[in-house]
């Protein structure tokens, strides 16, 4: 099918595309859709910083299970604007202009929200919901496909584990009902993110149970589910309020400009999608 959209945009090739006015309304009224379910389930909205303390996401193996998507941030050192190290002839600043790297930039929306909630007791059931830029460095940038920065909506469940795994299931269907309302053929499959370490008892489990699974269309993530047991609440000392025990978490995530391009690329243009988007909406309760 042809897609009638906006000429690629001068980021493109560096994975910083733009959206133009059709795309950017798309994009606005799929995360309203998804924060909706989120709120509608009880989920506190939250804003998150678009950057966090390198230590934290450290503390979280994030550099050791991540490595290959990893992007830092650094403040220029002043003190060598003089020399030649300070030169950005080449269209980047080397090491040496760099003071040390001490902020990450997450490549997914959830961890800001374990980082915000450590130490803390929570309730048995909660459920939080944000919208954040993220980063994953990639080995080559595709469209809306595959992007340097981009944007995640999370619901995120924090509490017992029958918590974690009923949110799971609710958002599972409710991303296959919204789904087949769009006419958007998605493939449910396994998948592995190494959340833990490789050496744990909990990476052997997440070998024979899967804690994560995608949703394709065509070859193409556009939405995910992911449990990550207790693992980040014994890592951010979040405990609930009825145990004390460390708190059991998942998230269902959206990359929002993933949908973008599914979207288009099944029904042909802008106005296409959002009018498929609409009468999706439009069910209401069926979803």
């Amino acid at each position: 099918m042809t897609v009638t959209t906006t000429p690629a945009s001068v980021g493109e090739s560096r994975g910083l595309p733009s959206l133009g006015p059709e795309g950017t309304a798309l994009l606005r009224l799929l995360d309203d859709t998804f924060e909706s379910w989120g709120v509608s389930a009880g989920a506190r909205p939250m804003t998150m910083p678009p950057l966090l303390p390198a230590a934290d996401l450290a503390r979280l193996d994030y550099y050791d299970n991540f490595p290959h998507q990893a992007v830092v941030a650094a403040p220029l050192d002043l003190s060598a604007r003089e020399t030649n190290e300070f030169c950005t002839d080449s269209g980047c600043f080397p090491c040496t202009a760099l003071r040390p790297a001490a902020l990450g930039l997450p490549s997914a929306s959830c961890y800001a929200v374990y980082i915000d909630h450590q130490g803390r007791q929570v309730a048995d059931d909660m459920l939080v919901t944000v919208v954040g830029w993220c980063f994953r460095q990639e080995e080559y940038y595709e469209g809306l496909r595959r992007q340097l920065g981009f944007r995640m909506r999370e619901v995120v469940a924090i509490g017992t584990r029958e918590h974690a795994e009923s949110h799971l299931a609710s958002f599972t269907a409710r991303i296959q009902a919204f789904a087949e309302a769009l006419d958007l053929p998605l493939r449910k499959e396994a998948a592995c993110d190494p959340f833990f370490d490789k050496g744990s008892s909990k990476a052997v489990l997440q070998r024979l149970t899967p804690v994560k699974h995608e949703f394709l269309y065509e070859d193409l993530a556009i939405a995910s589910v992911n449990t990550h047991r207790n693992f980040f609440g014994d890592r951010c000392e979040i405990t609930l309020e009825s145990s004390g025990s460390p708190a059991f978490t998942s998230c269902a995530a959206f990359g929002l400009e993933r949908w973008l391009s599914a979207l288009t690329r099944r029904h042909g243009s802008w106005e296409a999608a959002t009018e498929a988007v609409l009468r999706a909406n439009a069910a209401g309760p069926a979803i």
